[in-house]
């Protein structure tokens, strides 16, 4: 059976924030759209659906280190800041958007509160078969998206199909080089 880790990382999100859009319990508060996703970050995101990208990726991230809680979310979605002149420092991510992400996506049934740890959230089982089943769809549609694309040539046939170059022919070059003298007999008609 296919599953979540058998498919192309940037896919799955893409494909799981549509699946995401879907859902009444998750949408992007009224200041989604001025805020930054961490003090490392410039400028806040340019996407109009950043939130449910985000909350894609944070669905993936619980399902593969989970149990987790805010603080280790805001070191993986950290980075590092610029600051000038002086030496680049690494900052955490924005907590709050972590937070309200992972708060909804609990609403949604995706997410659950960890029974064995103190602290952290899990996949639950909603959450991972929704996961596991995009995964899947994807690994069926990728045979055929792979057999209507044309193949690449590889380069060694590419290569022996080119011209050969034609090599400059030598002109007025003797075939032997001439002998030389050994020094001790150079220097003896030297002094002569």
């Amino acid at each position: 059976m296919t599953s979540m880790y058998d498919v192309s990382a940037d896919e799955l999100i893409r494909l799981t924030a549509e699946e995401l859009k879907k859902l009444d319990s998750l949408h992007p508060p009224q200041w989604a759209a001025y805020v930054k996703t961490g003090v490392h970050k410039e400028r806040p995101p340019v996407e109009q659906d950043w939130w449910y990208v985000r909350a894609a990726s944070v669905l993936r991230k619980v399902y593969i280190l989970g149990p987790v809680g805010v603080s280790k979310l805001r070191r993986k979605y950290g980075g590092k800041r610029n600051m000038g002149a002086r030496p680049e420092h690494f900052f955490k991510g924005s907590g709050n958007i972590l937070r309200k992400i992972s708060q909804q996506l609990e609403a949604a049934g995706l997410l659950q509160k960890s029974k064995t740890s103190r602290a952290g959230r899990i996949v639950s089982a909603k959450g991972r078969s929704l996961l596991d089943g995009i995964a899947a769809n994807m690994a069926r549609s990728a045979p055929a998206v792979a057999a209507s694309k044309p193949k690449a040539k590889p380069k060694k046939e590419e290569a022996a199909k080119e011209e050969p170059k034609a090599k400059p022919q030598k002109e007025d070059v003797p075939d032997a080089e001439p002998e030389k003298k050994p020094k001790a007999e150079s220097k003896k008609e030297a002094k002569e």
